[in-house]
């Protein structure tokens, strides 16, 4: 019996990175977040701590800031493709990179003149994120957005479920539904270059998407909603092979008023964070199947 070396890749994690666009009057700000990992032959360096391969993870920091000063930071995905292919194809020993960079909203604050050209405000909770592969000339683009907390008062029941030993939950016809989605989608572009896309572009239609099948499909499970919510997406948009979504149950429970003579028409509330149902699931295309180990590394999936 042998012990070697298994799969390895390293990095600088959560470089933050504000960038201002100054090129109007009117400024833009990208706050992002970005985690460079690379991977190739680092054998010695493991084995016998032999640097001469190692691309300082201080330099991969650096690196970030140094591309968004030449070019810019644009959309997450177009960034984060720049920096993989920064360092594949450049060093030999570098065979691939796992680039992963997270996006924070900031909104121009409103004054009486307008949105104002140059002051903020921290915007939704949501976070906009990406998750690009590079393996040799082999390149996967990961989108998503988690955080993104949406609730219906009404338009949603949930009955039916088997009455087995140790259930309690009284069924319903009228529930608030709250959750907070987590998605993320894979771009159909197996064993070549990422295409050119419209990534920002997609991802608001993306986002608007989700939201509107969260409100408007009457849902008797969140299970339901889930699937209408990816299903919906990838019939809006081709080039997206398939869908995951995680989704947790943000329960509301209709308090009991009743020993103070009161009734509650399902108005007042107990919000409990914790413990909470959990739907996950993958909707795809089974004509386009994801590349193997496409969402390795990305944790919170199915």
């Amino acid at each position: 019996m042998a012990i070697v070396l298994g799969a390895n890749q390293y990095g600088k994690a959560e470089v933050r990175l504000v960038y201002v666009d100054r090129s109007t009057p009117v400024h833009v700000i990208t706050d992002i977040n970005v985690t460079s990992q690379l991977i190739g032959d680092f054998t010695d360096n493991y084995l016998t701590g032999a640097n001469g391969k190692v691309i300082a993870t201080d330099t991969q920091k650096n690196t970030a800031y140094a591309l968004a000063r030449k070019g810019g930071v644009g959309a997450i995905e177009e960034f984060a493709l720049r920096l993989a292919r920064n360092y594949v194809g450049t060093y030999d020993y570098v065979t691939g990179a796992r680039m992963e960079v997270e996006q924070y909203a900031w909104d121009r604050i409103a004054t009486a003149k307008g949105p104002h050209d140059h002051s903020f405000v921290k915007g939704s909770s949501a976070v906009r994120n990406t998750v690009v592969r590079k393996d040799g000339a082999d390149e996967t683009v990961i989108s998503g957005v988690t955080g993104l907390v949406v609730l219906k008062s009404t338009g949603s029941e949930f009955h039916g479920f088997p009455d087995v030993p140790y259930t309690s939950l009284v069924e319903t016809d009228d529930r608030v539904m709250a959750t907070s989605v987590s998605a993320r989608w894979v771009y159909a572009s197996p064993g070549k270059s990422a295409p050119e896309l419209d990534w920002d572009g997609i991802f608001t239609s993306v986002e608007a998407i989700l939201l509107e099948q969260f409100a408007t499909v009457h849902s008797l499970a969140l299970q339901q909603t889930l699937f209408c919510m990816g299903r919906s997406v990838l019939e809006a948009h081709p080039e997206i092979s398939e869908i995951r979504l995680s989704m947790p149950n943000i329960h509301h429970f209709v308090v009991d008023l009743s020993k103070w003579d009161l009734d509650n028409p399902n108005q007042v509330f107990y919000a409990a964070d914790r413990p909470y149902g959990l739907i996950e699931a993958a909707v795809v295309r089974d004509d386009a199947p994801s590349p193997a180990g496409v969402w390795d590394g990305v944790a919170g999936f199915v």
